[in-house]
């Protein structure tokens, strides 16, 4: 008996694990602004992907809400930007999207991950 429930909260933990890294759909927003905001809490970014033209000049508002060491940092490591972001304190970033393409974003562990696609 003992057996059995071990192994069904092992296979949801893995089920749960699929789905969190492979299955859940990210929030998608398309930059219809100049000016985005960014909520980092939980874990995520929202939105974790955000749709742009080529030739904009995007300007994004991290909003750290969460205070464990990874959501320190955001990295975008194709552009070569990166900034620390204060707890519930707006930091910006402005990005000049000359080419088209997908950007990552990620936190410096790569946990925390978001995309930006240029169109």
């Amino acid at each position: 008996m003992v057996n059995s429930i071990v192994n069904l909260i092992g296979l949801i933990l893995v089920g749960l694990t699929i789905w969190w890294f492979l299955l859940k759909r990210p929030k998608e927003k398309k930059a219809t602004e100049d000016t985005l905001s960014i909520v980092v809490q939980d874990g995520i970014y929202t939105p974790s992907l955000i749709r742009a033209k080529s030739g904009q000049t995007l300007t994004l508002s991290f909003l750290r809400k969460d205070t464990t060491p990874c959501s320190e940092f955001v990295v975008f490591d194709q552009l070569n930007i990166s900034g620390k972001l204060p707890i519930n304190k707006p930091y910006i970033i402005k990005v000049v999207l000359k080419e088209p393409g997908e950007y990552d974003f990620t936190c410096q562990m790569g946990m925390y991950r978001g995309k930006l696609i240029v169109e």
